[in-house]
């Protein structure tokens, strides 16, 4: 069969075995559609975090990105792997012990304050929205390059000529006037300030969270945090590989290459838009470098990973097995981050504030209804990204590193943290950091370009200042206001014990 066919057969099947799950697993309550009940195994619930965790940005653009940056790449590895040591270790036991749906729900309960889980809720909406917006072609491509089954060894391993595969490339970049691919340009302190961004905001994100609601107790919540760290190393270590083979391949079936000889892959992408070839010196090859001037090659970070079974001419089948991985990628975060943005509207906006006395089917058809607007917003900015996947999602962790992990953190390890102080810190922190993005990234407020950034960090890694003001903000506010009540700094010692942890509650 050819390729079309194997992807409208390999992907129907998949999304016929989701529907099918979906009707068999319809939830019937809202504790089972927040938290499925509470009775997931650690293993199938390390599962499913992992899936939530291997998104678009994740694996496809995240590989795109390093296929394009080498070096520079590194810090999404390290932020988003880093983020979730910090996640297992100092939030998720805890937020299982406190025993509700959602993040804003512990933020308004901890901080008694229907305004900080409104704020919350804001916080958790921009986070979702962004997220959103932006969601196994590996051992073929390995034993194909350097005869190993193992992508992690295979990138350490020699091509057809001997010379070692990354080598290969850092020569190969460097005469075409690009840096060594094992080399990096971005500073040192604007590394350090996404890493850390991403670290911060991977231990705020609502729908990794909810996740560890889902086990039935806080051991479970440890142990299902093993197994998805298991899993998300295996990804994580993977990525890199794919990424040097991908640019790799490229190079070697485009650069100088008659554009009447180019493979069908190259015509086949053309069709989409995403690959773009102009013969500016008419001289009918494709050269692909680092000066506009010179350069012919016009091509998308996100499609690499995906594109990569065509530029190897690797079997139909594997496509079509690689477009269905994609689109599951994807479908896995999304449906997390929906959650997030229903529950969030649904329960901690209307259920909690607005209209206290909704049933709960009633409360399930707002949460459905939501989901749908949701779609159709996210969708929309889908289409029209500000930027390449991995680096709209660098933003979502910007903003949840600046509005969540500190109240999280606050709210589980210091008594003395006062509503008044949580709820300034985020406001803070959120708006500070929304500016930001907004003025560098979007071009609103004067706009301004890399030369411009504050102290030289770029907007996905200005998080980590909105994580800092949002720190220094509470703690001040804190200190000039009147102190948490006594059940609250009860409540505070009462998670912080291993022990004792039941279903999770609504209310």
């Amino acid at each position: 069969m050819d390729i079309l066919s194997w992807t409208y057969l390999i992907v129907g099947i998949t999304f016929a075995l989701y529907i099918g799950i979906a009707i068999w697993s319809k939830a019937g309550s809202t504790e089972e559609f927040y938290v499925a009940g509470g009775g997931i195994s650690p293993l199938a619930n390390g599962m499913a975090t992992a899936a939530d965790w291997m998104s678009a940005a994740s694996f496809i653009s995240m590989a795109g990105l390093i296929s394009f940056s080498g070096y520079d790449g590194s810090v999404y590895l390290m932020g988003w792997t880093g983020g979730y040591v910090l996640l297992a270790l100092l939030l998720a036991p805890y937020l299982r012990k406190f025993g509700k749906f959602t993040v804003p729900a512990f933020i308004g309960d901890r901080y008694y304050s229907n305004t900080a889980r409104t704020v919350a809720v804001v916080a958790a909406l921009f986070v979702s929205f962004t997220y959103v917006a932006g969601q196994m072609p590996a051992i073929f491509l390995s034993m194909m390059l350097v005869d190993s089954p193992f992508p992690q060894i295979g990138f350490g391993g020699k091509v057809e000529d001997g010379s070692y595969l990354l080598d290969k490339l850092d020569g190969v970049l460097t005469e075409l006037g690009f840096s060594a691919y094992t080399e990096g340009s971005r500073s040192t302190i604007d590394i350090f300030c996404i890493t850390a961004a991403l670290m911060l905001g991977t231990a705020g994100l609502p729908h990794v969270i909810v996740r560890f609601f889902t086990v039935p107790r806080v051991r479970d919540a440890r142990k299902s945090a093993g197994y998805a760290l298991a899993f998300i190393a295996i990804l994580y270590t993977t990525a890199p590989a794919v990424a040097a083979f991908g640019m790799y391949n490229m190079l070697e079936s485009i650069q100088n290459k008659e554009v009447s000889e180019l493979p069908q892959w190259v015509s086949n992408w053309q069709e989409t838009g995403l690959i773009a070839i102009e013969d500016k010196n008419s001289d009918g090859k494709v050269q692909y470098a680092q000066d506009a001037a010179q350069n012919e090659l016009t091509i998308d970070k996100d499609i690499m990973v995906l594109a990569n079974p065509e530029i190897a001419q690797l079997p139909n089948w594997v496509i079509g097995l690689v477009a269905a991985g994609g689109l599951a990628a994807a479908l896995s975060t999304a449906a997390g981050l929906l959650l997030v943005i229903s529950t969030s509207i649904s329960h901690d906006l209307i259920k909690m504030q607005i209209n206290p006395a909704i049933s709960e089917k009633g409360e399930l058809i707002a949460a459905r209804a939501a989901a749908v607007g949701a779609v159709i917003l996210a969708g929309y900015f889908g289409i029209h990204p500000p930027d390449y996947v991995a680096a709209v999602v660098a933003l979502a962790f910007g903003l949840a590193s600046a509005s969540f992990f500190p109240a999280l953190l606050m709210g589980i390890f210091s008594k003395k943290m006062n509503k008044e102080g949580a709820i300034s810190g985020m406001i803070a922190g959120l708006g500070l950091t929304l500016f930001y993005i907004l003025k560098y990234k979007f071009g609103l407020f004067g706009g301004g370009g890399p030369e411009a950034f504050w102290l030289g960090v770029s907007p996905e890694g200005f998080g980590l200042f909105g994580t800092v003001i949002n720190f220094v903000v509470a703690f001040s506010v804190s200190r000039f206001t009147p102190s948490p009540p006594e059940h609250i700094s009860d409540l505070v010692e009462h998670i912080r014990i291993p022990k004792g942890a039941g279903q999770a509650l609504d209310h």
